[in-house]
């Protein structure tokens, strides 16, 4: 599918004068001999871009060390992350094609065991599993009472920036490993996982108290379906035969023009495609869109974001039930949707803490790296990024990030590492594909913030 070569893993002819004996006896013919060369090389090629010390590769490392065996390591470039190897013209590059490959592998059961990912509806994007933990040092259980706790990239904090290196936000009573049980700084490396997302980082020791009483860190998983019966997706009712419309002003009611465009796909060429088609009808940055356009005193990227999913089949509430109201859905009672009255309108302060307290109900999670947001996004599933205001009366934000494409492409480090995902959204500034603002979400006028992915 992806080589064409001499022997099976591509020992091309014009190494003859280097190793003439593989091709003089034949070696090349023979599965184990190819195989035994094929790790050698693929062994220099991880050695070669860096990875020599990883003691296992995930999906996107293992496709990073094939486009090095493809071009060899002098003309690799670990900021152009999968876009890097052979391309066709008007085809995928190498290092795309081998990792959705990979990917495509892991939804294969073998020797009697379940697929690391199950296959995915029509519609919905191949999404791997939780992280799981890998640490084996002592379990310990956040006690911190009044704020979270921080946890941090590196184990000492900036006295001009405390928050410069926190990577995330850890609740009271949560569970952490530790890495090696030994403090630095007063700090503790500690592993863990939180609504989905994988973390590791360093944890003031001070916080954290012996929990002799749990086995494993629990590694929370996303439902596969929406609850059927109980707390349920709610939408505002609507009279019948009344069409929401994008040239409108934005109202509690979800789109339902005629040919909206949908997400139906089955492979991640196809979603890719549909979410591009999603983003060029909605045309957040068309004047004549008034749903979207700022006003003085409001704007609208939750409405954004909620049009956005309801087209890709996801549910992201535009309203949803009130405390009273889920009370009642708890007990299995039938609560009837009033606007005002069960069901309130949602701000993006408001899908914070939806996705935080509800998300996995609808197949939701976190994610801890702005890489993997991309890296799940660019396969055809849902990603948003969500901040909210300290200032619960002023609004929070919230953006899509969207499928990168020959002309738009996330931002990245020289490790590789994406710093600035590939976004859409309606704000002060509307815009189709962007960057946003250098690490948006971590502005001072917000107090938390989170990555979530959906398939």
């Amino acid at each position: 599918k992806f080589c064409h070569g001499f022997g099976i893993f591509q020992f091309d002819l014009q190494f003859f004068k280097k190793e003439p004996d593989y091709f003089l006896q034949k070696k090349y013919a023979d599965f184990d001999a190819c195989l035994q060369k094929a790790i050698g090389e693929l062994k220099h090629a991880r050695d070669g871009i860096g990875f020599g010390n990883k003691a296992t590769l995930d999906d996107r490392e293992q496709a990073l060390v094939a486009i090095a065996y493809n071009i060899g390591t002098g003309n690799f470039r670990h900021s152009r992350g999968l876009r890097q190897g052979f391309r066709p013209p008007g085809g995928k590059f190498y290092g795309e094609q081998i990792f959705e490959f990979i990917r495509l592998s892991k939804t294969v059961a073998t020797d009697g065991l379940p697929p690391v990912i199950a296959t995915a509806a029509p519609g919905e994007a191949a999404v791997p599993p939780p992280t799981e933990i890998e640490a084996k040092g002592k379990r310990f259980r956040v006690d911190v009472r009044e704020t979270p706790l921080r946890l941090r990239s590196e184990p000492k904090i900036d006295k001009d920036n405390p928050t410069a290196n926190v990577i995330a936000r850890l609740p009271d009573g949560h569970i952490v490993q530790a890495v090696s049980n030994k403090k630095e700084n007063g700090f503790l490396e500690v592993e863990t996982s939180l609504l989905g997302a994988h973390f590791r980082g360093f944890a003031s020791a001070e916080f954290l108290k012996p929990a002799p009483d749990v086995d494993v860190v629990p590694v929370l998983q996303p439902a596969a379906e929406p609850p059927a019966s109980g707390i349920v997706a709610v939408t505002m009712p609507r009279k019948a035969g009344t069409v929401t419309k994008r040239v409108n002003p934005a109202t509690a009611h979800s789109l339902n023009e005629p040919n909206q465009p949908g997400r139906t796909g089955t492979t991640p060429d196809e979603l890719r495609a549909e979410l591009a088609e999603i983003i060029d009808w909605l045309a957040v940055d068309k004047q004549a869109h008034k749903r979207y356009q700022p006003t003085t005193n409001s704007t609208f990227c939750n409405i954004y974001a909620h049009d956005y999913c309801h087209l890709a089949g996801i549910y992201l509430p535009r309203v949803w039930w009130s405390a009273a109201a889920i009370e009642k859905l708890a007990q299995g009672k039938t609560v009837q949707p009033l606007l005002g009255n069960t069901i309130d309108e949602q701000r993006a302060n408001d899908l914070f803490r939806w996705l935080r307290d509800f998300g996995m109900r609808f197949g939701w999670r976190q994610t801890g790296s702005l890489t993997k947001l991309q890296q799940e996004v660019n396969q055809g599933a849902i990603g948003v990024i969500v901040a909210r205001r300290k200032n619960d009366g002023l609004s929070g934000h919230i953006a899509v990030v969207v499928p990168e494409t020959d002309d738009h492409s996330a931002k990245r480090d020289a490790n590789g590492e994406v710093t600035a995902p590939l976004q859409s959204q309606a704000g002060r500034n509307n815009f189709r594909y962007g960057n946003g603002g250098t690490n948006w979400w971590k502005g001072q006028q917000f107090a938390e913030s989170a990555f979530w992915i959906h398939s």
